[in-house]
C-alpha cells in the first residue's frame, strides 16, 4: 500500500478543511398548523405534508 512520504502539517491539513462545515438547515412554515417545519419532511405536530394528510397523529390524553 502507499504511504505518504512526507507528515501533512495542521496547516495544510486546515487549508483543506475549511470548507467542511455545517449548515443550517432550510425551514418553513407548516401550512395546516402554522408550525415551523423542515423542507421537504411531513409536519411532526400535525402529520400534514403539502396540504395533505401524510401520517395520522395517536390522540394522547
Amino acid at each position: 500500500m502507499a504511504h505518504p512520504k512526507r507528515k501533512i502539517s495542521k496547516t495544510r491539513r486546515d487549508k483543506r478543511r475549511t470548507h467542511y462545515k455545517a449548515t443550517t438547515p432550510a425551514l418553513g412554515v407548516c401550512s395546516n398548523c402554522g408550525s415551523t417545519v423542515k423542507l421537504h419532511t411531513v409536519c411532526g405536530d400535525c402529520g400534514f405534508y403539502r396540504g395533505k394528510l401524510a401520517v395520522e397523529k395517536e390522540i394522547t390524553a
